[in-house]
């Protein structure tokens, strides 16, 4: 489904984790069954958010290392740090002087 981006089959893969007697895949069939609309929309088109979501994990991660140490702005300075390095981890960086 994901490499064809076709969402035609999901309803019956929905159907097969519901039929496993799983609990866990009977539990993730539920909730995905609940946004299968959304589901659908997110295997057939090339958009999405992952950029966004790996932004937001930074800022939760170091707000969790920094909690209570620091204010907004050294916390502002570290998430365009790693922004930087995240865009910019395959090119050789220059050393500070």
């Amino acid at each position: 489904m994901l490499d064809k981006r076709d969402a035609t089959p999901f309803q019956d893969w929905l159907d097969d984790l519901t039929d496993s007697g799983l609990a866990p895949l009977i539990g993730l069939a539920g909730a995905l069954r609940e946004d299968r609309h959304a589901v659908a929309q997110g295997i057939s088109t090339s958009h999405n958010s992952g950029v966004n979501e790996g932004r937001i994990t930074d800022v939760k991660l170091q707000k969790r290392l920094m909690a209570g140490r620091a204010g907004a702005p050294l916390l502002r300075h570290r998430v365009v740090l790693i922004a930087h390095l995240r865009r910019y981890a395959d090119r050789p960086t220059v050393s500070p002087r």
